[in-house]
């Protein structure tokens, strides 16, 4: 059988290119026994990938060049050694950018009778939903009447978060690129309203979204918006810092201005890996399928088809272009 794979070629200085780059074409080797073999469908594009292709100290190990790019996927096994997996069964790995991938089955989750679209369990029954549970619920822990901020506000963690958030009672404002985004916000995701950062009058309009201030704020793309929001912040007020993606690409870091108002309001500031706390997975996972099952959390995909379309799709996301959450049709 013959396998496709998009490897890392460069270590990005900036921007993203096409060029950082390969696809190629592989012959997959027979299992060994306790391996699985999986034939991805669908595969979760997410702005942590940038950080991977870096050569510097992280969270996580980097992608090494000539390696498949990480990332998660949902397929169908399709061969198996392994005896606690069957042939047929659908589930979700960390296989990475390519068609097939083999597995000792560690880390591989089962979907069982999966109710729900398979895609859906990349992102909002999956990794993007369980962090926006857990940055939101466990280190917000936002109270009924508070004011909730969400940047991002339309993207795979974001949509999530601005509608627990809501669940919670809170006044929920999100804060987006462009009218399209922001339309979807308040009229599918119900924030209570949602402000243009791409507008002339951002700061203007964060302050009347904002009237008694915020008490939270769901922080994903850091730069000039932190700034910005820092200057509304509530005395002890809360920041789950789940990504700063406007910084991913930058060539030098942005400093921010206001710094000092985390002392005055005695900010409470935490950065959290999601993948660092598997006790929460099994509740938080349950109440966000529930959710969607019952039509009470909503969703959205963009959807790109075909593995040689992944890093245009990739780079599309780091700038913004998608809608909720960004995967890749494989099959």
């Amino acid at each position: 059988m013959k396998n496709k794979q998009i490897l890392l070629a460069n270590r990005p200085k900036g921007w993203v290119s096409p060029e950082d780059f390969n696809l190629v074409e592989t012959e997959l080797a027979p299992l060994s026994d306790g391996e699985i073999l999986v034939k991805n469908l669908y595969l979760s594009l997410d702005p942590y990938m940038r950080g991977r292709m870096n050569d510097s100290k992280s969270y996580a190990a980097k992608v090494e060049l000539g390696e498949v790019m990480v990332g998660a996927t949902a397929g169908e096994v399709v061969e198996s050694k392994n005896p606690k997996f069957q042939p047929g069964e659908k589930v979700t790995t960390m296989l990475g950018w390519q068609l097939y991938g083999k597995s000792n089955g560690a880390g591989v989750q089962k979907l069982g009778n999966a109710a729900l679209p398979l895609s859906v369990y990349l992102g909002t029954v999956g990794m993007p939903g369980v962090t926006a549970w857990y940055g939101l619920l466990e280190i917000g822990k936002p109270k009924a009447d508070e004011t909730v901020v969400v940047s991002a506000a339309t993207g795979a963690v974001g949509s999530v978060v601005g509608q627990l958030a809501k669940m919670k009672g809170c006044r929920t404002v999100g804060i987006a690129g462009g009218a399209t985004k922001c339309q979807y916000a308040v009229g599918e995701l119900g924030y209570d309203v949602c402000v243009d950062y791409q507008s002339a009058t951002f700061y203007k309009d964060l302050v009347a979204a904002t009237p008694a201030g915020v008490d939270i704020y769901f922080e994903n793309v850091g730069g000039s918006i932190l700034d910005a929001v820092l200057t509304r912040l509530n005395a002890f007020a809360r920041i789950p810092l789940c990504g700063l993606i406007s910084q991913y690409n930058a060539t030098e870091a942005y400093g921010l201005k206001n710094f000092g108002l985390l002392l005055t309001n005695r900010v409470l500031v935490q950065g959290f890996i999601v993948s660092e706390h598997p006790e929460k997975w099994p509740e938080a996972l349950s109440q966000l399928g529930q959710g969607v099952a019952e039509g009470k959390i909503k969703y959205h995909e963009t959807i790109t088809e075909g593995l040689e379309n992944a890093p245009l799709a990739f780079i599309g996301l780091l700038k913004g272009q998608n809608l909720g959450k960004q995967v890749v049709k494989l099959a």
